[in-house]
């Protein structure tokens, strides 16, 4: 076999992992944002000040937000449930060294701290845990899209041939869910009237840059005659295409139909969809279509026909973010949205055990019903997990006084009517160095950098028989080089974003 051929190989008839290791392992990134926030927090109760050095502000966040993602998936995968426990038992350690310190120097009651919590104020416009899963979706999908082509990365993560449930699988859906959550429909302010199809024309033109890097990547793969796995979406269309014919289709959907009823539009579509796959021989040709690659539509059926179930996870999506950008400005406010958003969460995993067993398993190959409930399921428990971290930083804050976390909740004073702020942040201002605000800014650069240093250590590197600290050594300097960019940019304050 060629080398191009072992690499497909090495990626194609897999089957993914269970559900709970998924449920479990999206735990990880929280506790990861969790220790760097007590981390600063601690060296605040020590030295009186945050951390002041760029450079060392850095280093702390890549080795605490990103390293540990980077060991799990390789090295430390056989003790992979495990690795949440350690890192819960080293956040309680930090958290009892800052209460202890606390206690040391403060005359404030703890009783009094707690009250002070339950009633803070929050920005109602800004909700940190939206910008940190978009954010964290995107690196858990850089690290992802390299170390599948090394030995260390465990072949039950990597994307299902058919039926399954990988780690990656889900990563293609909870793209879509974090763009969905920011898209103009849900960011508009409601009282303003625009002409029905202002989205649409915005969306047309700001979804050109996903077309061409998909145009891109299409001609570079074909040149290069780089490995691919035709199974995974067609023989020409990737993932770049899904993402623009997705976000335009919803778009057009949502300016015919009301906004605040996409669950109805999304769950429609989704059944309908099954239904046709039940009843009809299009699941047939979707998957037993053999090797006749003739016409477009044969040639592409996979991701052509699940355009069909990643519409629904977006539409569905749009209706979180509507209800998210309600103004909530409490922290009892946001524990009782965690509340209606677990009863959500509740209600998809019930649908999808119902969906799987009496229609069949996850299929992100087909984008099938199950898929689209395990992945809406597993977003809102990573979006979950989040909220309860930034509370959580909130109260530590609280504790210590003059602390801060980046990306995080503050209390600030009630919140004055006519400031308009966004959801993902401040608009007027640079937010605080750090990992995670650089990455926002240029998120779509971070992913297409990922892409391209993706391709070339491919090019350069006989992946399939990499030692693991060669492959760890690989792995950090990819993902440190990519982060390096985006700080150096969120630095300067450069955006780049022209469209």
């Amino acid at each position: 076999m060629s080398q191009k051929q072992l690499k497909e190989a090495f990626i194609s008839n897999l089957n993914g992992t269970s559900l709970l290791e998924v449920s479990v392992g999206l735990s990880l990134a929280p506790l990861c944002l969790l220790c760097r926030g007590l981390l600063l927090i601690l060296h605040h109760v020590h030295h009186g000040k945050p951390v002041s050095s760029r450079g060392h502000s850095l280093l702390l966040d890549f080795l605490v937000l990103v390293s540990p993602l980077v060991f799990s998936c390789t090295v430390l995968s056989p003790i992979f449930s495990f690795i949440p426990v350690i890192l819960a038992a080293f956040c309680a350690a930090v958290f009892s060294k800052i209460y202890t310190r606390r206690k040391e120097g403060s005359r404030v009651p703890f009783g009094q701290v707690v009250k002070e919590f339950q009633q803070a104020s929050l920005d109602p416009g800004y909700i940190p845990a939206v910008t940190v899963f978009r954010v964290y979706v995107n690196v858990l999908t850089s690290i992802s899209i390299l170390a599948v082509d090394f030995p260390q990365y465990p072949r039950r993560f990597a994307k299902a041939e058919t039926y399954g449930t990988g780690v990656m699988d889900l990563g293609v859906g909870a793209f879509l869910f974090g763009n969905a959550l920011v898209c103009p429909e849900v960011r508009q302010e409601p009282r303003v009237t625009q002409p029905r199809f202002a989205s649409v024309a915005r969306q047309f033109f700001s979804i050109w840059p996903l077309v061409s890097l998909g145009v891109g990547r299409l001609l570079s793969v074909k040149s290069m005659d780089y490995h691919e796995h035709t199974s995974e979406y067609g023989v020409h269309w990737n993932f770049f295409f899904t993402l623009a014919f997705v976000r335009l289709a919803a778009s057009l959907l949502l300016a015919v139909f009301p906004k605040n009823k996409s669950w109805m539009m999304a769950l429609t579509l989704a059944v309908l969809y099954q239904l046709a796959l039940n009843t009809t021989s299009l699941k047939t040709f979707l998957l037993h279509g053999g090797d006749s690659r003739v016409g477009f539509l044969a040639a592409n059926r996979e991701g052509l026909l699940s355009l069909f179930g990643y519409l629904a996870i977006y539409l569905a999506s749009v209706q979180v973010g509507l209800w998210l950008l309600q103004g909530r400005s409490s922290v009892q406010g946001w524990l009782r949205a965690l509340g209606g958003l677990a009863l959500a969460m509740l209600g998809l995993f019930l649908g999808l055990h119902v969906a799987q067993e009496h229609t069949e398993p996850v299929s992100r190959r087909m984008a099938n019903l199950s898929y689209c409930l395990w992945v809406l399921a597993h977003c809102l428990m990573f979006f979950i997990f989040f909220v309860l971290t930034d509370l959580s930083l909130l109260f530590t804050t609280l504790l210590v006084r003059g602390s801060s976390v980046p990306c995080c909740w503050n209390v600030v004073k009630p919140p004055d009517s006519s400031r308009k702020q966004g959801m993902e942040g401040r608009q007027d201002q640079l937010p605080p160095l750090c990992l995670i605000s650089a990455i926002s800014k240029n998120q779509l650069l971070f992913f297409l950098l990922a892409n391209v240093m993706t391709g070339a250590v491919n090019l350069l590197v006989d992946t399939i028989h990499s030692k693991a600290a060669f492959t760890l050594c690989i792995l950090h300097l990819y993902m440190f080089l990519n982060c390096l960019i985006m700080y150096i940019l969120h630095a300067k304050n450069i955006v780049l974003k022209f469209w």
